[in-house]
């Protein structure tokens, strides 16, 4: 199984997960702040996690409307795996990510968990959905 890197990309943070060797789960890592579209900032930390991880494969949330058409935030979704896969050399995957932020944001209200602390883990938390929904579907 290829390590896998899962990225939750908004215009100012990036939550990022890992999944594990075996590729069974995903594991949320850190929230990289980055300003859209300064690819080349946020590079250089997401460089330093992927070698740490030796990560082969990116799977990136793209953000469809509820209807499934593609808006601005998809758009910018694909901007950026088109740079990151340039970039890297690396398998770029999408996953639907419609209502992850808003089952993660759902999942840390019902743990109790404080506005402001929610805020800090939120996109850590999407991208860990998200790779999680890609584990689970290659690994049926």
């Amino acid at each position: 199984m290829k390590r896998a890197m899962g990225l939750d990309v908004g215009s100012k943070t990036i939550g990022v997960a890992v999944s594990d060797l075996m590729g069974w789960t995903a594991q949320g890592v850190e929230t990289v702040k980055w300003t859209e579209p300064d690819y080349p900032e946020a590079f250089k930390r997401l460089d330093v996690i992927m070698k740490t991880y030796n990560v082969e494969i990116l799977v990136i949330g793209l953000p469809k409307n509820m209807n499934g058409s593609i808006g601005p935030r998809a758009e910018a979704s694909q901007a950026f795996a088109k740079e990151i896969e340039q970039h890297t050399g690396l398998e770029v995957v999408f996953m639907d990510e419609r209502l992850t932020t808003m089952q993660a944001e759902r999942m840390l209200i019902d743990a109790d968990v404080s506005r402001k602390k929610r805020k800090q883990v939120i996109d850590k938390m999407a991208a860990v959905m998200i790779l999680q929904s890609y584990l689970d579907r290659t690994n049926r």
